[in-house]
């Protein structure tokens, strides 16, 4: 009777009360069942049953009840049973059955009552973390197969909203409970990571660092570049809403947004050391931004006078860089100039005493191209520190003595033609940063009657203001009446010398100087072709990843313009790598102009499309793309196989940055250099330098040292190079000693040494105080003029015998664009002097995604700053007494400030 199916349907529920009493409340050890699961598991098929039977549309609010509550227990039960093919997410169903009966009950007023509490359906928590994560599982698999089988469309959320009403009471519970990871992969699974922002209650200062740290490390896994920028969008904006404006920072920058800049440092203002260390950050970043009175900076708060003003846009303009690397230089101890000989030690060579005697006269044999060595080696040493022995300090011993007579500079003079230049431009590097003593310098050397030191002295003022903005702006002004000059030397020194001027900068005034000689189409000679390269290069670098329209069309036309004969110009690469800086690391903004490119009849085509697209995705970690490079790489050839040579270089521009990335395609580069066609074979050296950027490390070290005793000349003038790019600002002992054997080696063989000097200049660069590894930022944020600085070398040592080898070697000096000082100085934010405090040093640990709060570094050693950092390393304070307003990113220039909740402990 209907009054017996009453009573029956009461005792039911209170059986089923008692079933989910005991279910929650069991508790097992790591290895058995809890009991009332092991119970209740063989009497699946009989509960299964029983529910179907309920009716679907239930009369009496009991009956609903008993509906709802039994469909709750078959959906935990059904975690536990392994899913058929028939009902792949048996659990899922179960608990979406549920929800609709809870929100039946919830709309008559009555709501669920276990042991006299009322309990919501939304409470998923109280079934326990594993049931939640299941649910989490198969929800994201009933998404996918809706969108797939159902064709639902994602954009749009009714197909969904069961499961979106699902995902809203999930996401709360593992915020809440530290599973931060598991909310944010849930969102991805069901594309819906702007729900993350509405639970604005949930994220507060203890886990947003935690929530935003995994999607930044994620993003670099997405494969579609919406859901890329969407992940950093969302990290962005929590960053903001919390006012970690540094971070935030940071992350728009990630993202190539430089328009973010103004409206974060208006959001900074009442934070006065926040916004100057955002300025630092700029800085270092290189980017060309200007605070002016119109930003608003100056609203009700008033902090934003013009001494203020004038300070942050020193910051950001790098201007007092020289003095604070002086300082550090001082603290170190490093500030006395090194010679060439301090760093080659020849007296150390094995076999000195014998070669000497051997050979009387011998050393002096190619003694012009040794001095050429001797000049790179002694700007790199001694970059930045502002006096050496063999430029500067024979310039100030004639100003001294008051007579300029008998030439003014005798090391100058040992260097022939192209030499000159070079050794010219090394006072730029020396100099480097510091522009107002520097041009006092390298003034008198502008006036020479040598057309060759006119030159050098150009380049060396755009090196000297590499990174550095002045107000006077020298290099625009000194150097833009020489590229309209008739000189074809100092033209080509005058590009160059903008080019590593204004880096990174997008200055229009600078482009509408270089464009024309682009679009030049005068009789094609060498010599002309080298100037349009040039300048193509320099509009690249200045344009760096900005995707200019104007200058890819110009550099565009003008290749498409070009005669062959124009582009078998060994220097043609460099107008194809003009245009590929243009896009560099901008992904698919660069398709449009690979299809233009492809247009060209001719075999730079290929090469320059390669180019393109490498750089488009480098540090992208794209892997259809590094696929597709491995099988460029497939086809055997030995001659027009240029292409090629960029595929694999390629190949280590995209996994750059990316440690997984990095490992898989050092394993793919041994396949390489046993399979290939030497081409190809030449190339690896230069792709295992680009993952290891002033990363010395072990194994890699080993492997060029092997290749660096090929017997193929070329390949082995790449591995030592490559060394040195490797060990670049190290100082690292065990390449010193393998670069000296190898001098000896090849002492019959210019060539050979000269690249192996060169590779000694740049370990010892700076003294070991510079790096030319382009990221930054704890290996967030990727400097473009740095990496492109980087590119100009490697794409040079596709083809030494015509670039470095040969008459271009000044090209060399594109690397200060790479420099710059490897270390950690604290500061105090109000005073801007400096305030050693303890900090610890050590490895980097990955800890994303990690429960509590672990440890950052590993195998730490205790210093007082100032300290210098490899790029694995990683820095935190030692100490309490101060926090650093840049949060957890101890690098470059850090700001300090008092901890106000810090205590000092009371002395016994």
């Amino acid at each position: 009777t209907a009054k017996d199916a009453a009573v029956t349907t009461i005792l039911r529920l209170q059986a089923l009360d008692i079933m989910v009493t005991e279910l929650r409340t069991a508790t097992s050890s790591m290895t058995s069942v809890p009991k009332p699961l092991k119970f209740l598991r063989p009497q699946f098929p009989i509960l299964k049953a029983t529910f179907q039977k309920l009716p679907k549309e239930p009369a009496d609010v009991d009956m609903l009840k008993l509906r709802a509550r039994l469909a709750d227990v078959l959906a935990v039960l059904a975690m536990t049973l392994a899913s058929t093919e028939e009902d792949p997410r048996e659990s899922l169903q179960f608990k979406l059955s549920a929800m609709l009966d809870h929100t039946k009950l919830k709309e008559q007023g009555t709501e669920m009552e276990v042991d006299g509490e009322k309990k919501d359906d939304d409470n998923l928590g109280s079934w326990g973390h594993e049931f939640v994560r299941s649910l989490a599982g198969e929800i994201g698999q009933e998404y996918n197969s809706r969108v797939v089988n159902d064709g639902a469309d994602p954009d749009t959320d009714e197909p969904f909203a069961d499961l979106l009403k699902m995902v809203k009471s999930i996401v709360p519970f593992h915020v809440s409970h530290n599973a931060e990871a598991e909310a944010v992969d849930l969102l991805i699974e069901v594309q819906r990571l702007q729900y993350l922002l509405e639970f604005e209650n949930l994220i507060d200062e203890t886990n947003s660092q935690r929530i935003c740290l995994y999607l930044v490390k994620t993003a670099d896994y997405m494969s579609d570049p919406d859901d890329l920028v969407e992940m950093l969008e969302t990290a962005y904006e929590i960053y903001r809403r919390q006012g970690q404006y540094f971070d935030a920072l940071r992350v728009s920058l990630r993202m190539s947004r430089e328009e973010n800049i103004p409206t974060l440092l208006q959001e900074a203002s009442k934070d006065k050391l926040m916004r100057r260390q955002m300025c630092i950050l700029l800085g270092r970043h290189g980017i060309n931004y200007e605070i002016e009175d119109s930003d608003g900076m100056d609203d009700e708060n008033n902090n934003m006078d013009e001494e203020e003003q004038e300070l942050l846009n020193q910051l950001i303009g790098n201007e007092k860089l020289h003095e604070q690397y002086h300082q550090l230089g001082q603290d170190l101890d490093v500030m006395d100039a090194k010679t060439p000989e301090d760093i080659y030690k020849s007296h150390l060579a094995e076999t000195g005493g014998f070669s000497r005697r051997r050979d009387v006269g011998g050393a002096n044999i190619d003694s012009a191209r040794a001095n050429l060595a001797s000049t790179f080696v002694n700007a790199f040493v001694n970059a930045g520190f502002g006096h050496d022995k063999l430029m500067t300090a024979a310039s100030s011993s004639t100003s001294e003595s008051g007579s300029s007579s008998g030439g003014d500079n005798e090391w100058l003079y040992k260097n022939k033609d192209h030499g000159m230049l070079s050794a010219a431009a090394s006072l730029g590097s020396i100099l480097l940063w510091n522009v107002e003593e520097g041009l006092t310098q390298i003034d008198k050397y502008l006036y020479s009657s040598e057309d060759y030191v006119k030159a050098g002295a150009t380049l060396a003022v755009g090196i000297l203001s590499c990174g550095v903005r002045n107000d006077a702006d020298p290099a625009l002004a000194l150097l833009s009446e020489h590229v309209e000059g008739d000189s074809h030397v100092i033209k080509c020194a005058a590009c160059t010398g903008l080019g590593i001027a204004y880096a990174g900068t997008a200055r229009e005034d600078v482009m509408e100087i270089l464009t024309p000689i682009v679009e030049s189409s005068e009789t094609p000679t060498s010599t002309k072709m080298l100037e349009v390269c040039l300048a193509g290069l320099a509009l690249g670098m200045i344009f760096v990843g900005k995707c200019d329209d104007m200058v890819g069309g110009t550099i565009v036309q003008r290749l498409m313009e070009a005669t062959d004969e124009e582009l078998n110009h060994s220097h043609a690469r460099y107008l194809c790598l003009g245009l590929a800086l243009l896009f560099l690391g901008q992904m698919e903004k660069a398709e449009a102009m690979i299809e233009a490119l492809k247009t060209i009849e001719h075999k730079i085509s290929k090469y320059a499309v390669t180019m393109l697209e490498t750089c488009a995705y480098a540090g992208s970690g794209n892997v259809l793309l590094v696929q597709k490079m491995l099988h460029e790489c497939a086809e055997h050839l030995t001659e027009d196989a240029e292409h090629q040579m960029a595929a694999v270089l390629g190949i280590g521009l995209i996994t750059m940055g990316e440690d997984v990335g990095s490992e898989m395609a050092l394993r793919s580069f041994d396949h390489l250099l046993h399979y290939c066609e030497l081409p190809i074979k030449r190339a690896v050296p230069l792709a295992l330098a680009v993952l290891h950027i002033s990363n010395p490390d072990f194994s890699v070290i080993d492997q060029l040292s092997r290749l660096s005793h090929d017997p193929d000349p070329e390949l082995a003038q790449n591995a030592i190079l490559g060394m040195g790019i490797t060990s670049a600002g190290t100082n690292n002992s065990r390449v010193a000693g393998l670069l000296r054997q190898l001098s000896e080696f090849y002492s019959k063989e210019a060539g050979h040494v000269f690249c192996v000097r060169i590779a000694q200049g740049m370990l010892h660069m700076g003294k070991g105080l510079l790096t030319m590894n382009p990221f930054h930022s704890e290996r967030l944020l990727m400097k473009g003029p740095a990496l492109g600085g980087m590119l100009v070398l490697l794409h040079s040592c596709m083809d030494l015998k015509s670039n470095l080898l040969d008459k271009t070697h000044y090209l060399l000096y594109y690397l200060t664009c790479a420099m710059s000082p490897r270390m950690l100085i604290t500061l105090n934010g109000e005073d801007m002097e400096w305030k050693p405090v303890t900090v610890r040093v050590g490895q980097a640990v990955e800890t994303v995604g990690q429960a509590g709060k672990p440890r950052r570094i590993t195998g730490f050693q205790t210093h007082t700053s100032p300290v210098l950092l490899a790029a694995t390393d990683r820095a935190e304070l030692g100490t309490e007494e101060v926090l650093s307003v840049s949060g957890q990113v101890l690098e470059g220039i850090v700001l300090l400030k008092e901890n106000p909740e810090y205590e000092a402990e009371e002395s016994k």
